[in-house]
Formats: structure tokens, sequence, C-alpha cells
């Protein structure tokens, strides 16, 4: 390891980092905001599922795999570029269902998702 993070890797970290300050400080809306962006950079992570399904290598269960490393699979690495566009989708996202839901006269529930768009875009650079 050369010492030091990639903009990923610290983009990651302060996001774990602002969770584990929000759950401590019992910030529900922030703990929602925040858990929520990691998923959605976890599920970009994920690697396709292969069309085909496998020969089944197991006598008893249909479709198992047998032997070391048979459940892994390598995630994707995105670069700090694409997590930066994966926020800005979430933070686009929560304005837009604020808009919809102040229209639906909801201003307790749009000014939440307000709120967590703008503790969001502090981590956007």
């Amino acid at each position: 390891m050369t010492g030091h993070l990639s903009a990923a890797e610290s983009l990651r970290a302060a996001l774990r980092r602002g969770l584990t300050a929000a759950m401590k400080a019992r910030r529900p809306d922030e703990v929602t905001a925040l858990r929520t962006a990691i998923a959605a950079i976890d599920n970009a992570e994920a690697v396709a599922a292969p069309a085909a399904a496998p020969a089944a290598t197991s006598a008893h269960i249909a479709g198992a795999q047998a032997g070391l490393g048979a459940a892994e699979a390598a995630r994707r690495q995105l670069t700090g570029d694409e997590l930066q566009a994966i926020l800005r989708g979430q933070v686009a996202e929560y304005t837009r269902e604020a808009g919809r839901y102040a229209g639906l006269g909801q201003a307790v529930a749009a000014e939440r998702l307000r709120n967590q768009a703008s503790l969001l875009s502090r981590y956007l650079s």
C-alpha cells in the first residue's frame, strides 16, 4: 500500500465516518441519507450476474457451486469521479422528491429531503 488513499477510498471513508458520527449523535435523517448513499455505491460496485446459470456441481442442491471461492465475486473498483456522480445522483433525487412532496403540501417531508440533499452535497468536491 502506498500510504495514501485514492479519491474513491477517501470519499468512502468520509461517508462512513459521517455515518458513525450521525449514529452516535442520534440524527436519523443524516443516518438515512448516508446509509442510502453508501448502499448506492455498494450496488454500483456489484458485478452483473452471469446470463447463463453455471452447471451444478453438487448432487444435492441444484445450481450449487462447490470449492474454495465458489461464492465470491470480485467487485468493481469505482473511481472518485464515479463515486461523485453517484452522490450527485442521490442529491438530485432527494431534491426532485422534495419538490414533489412540497407540491403535495407535505412541507415537513420536503424539508427533511432537502436537508438530506444538503448533507450529501457536503461530500461533493
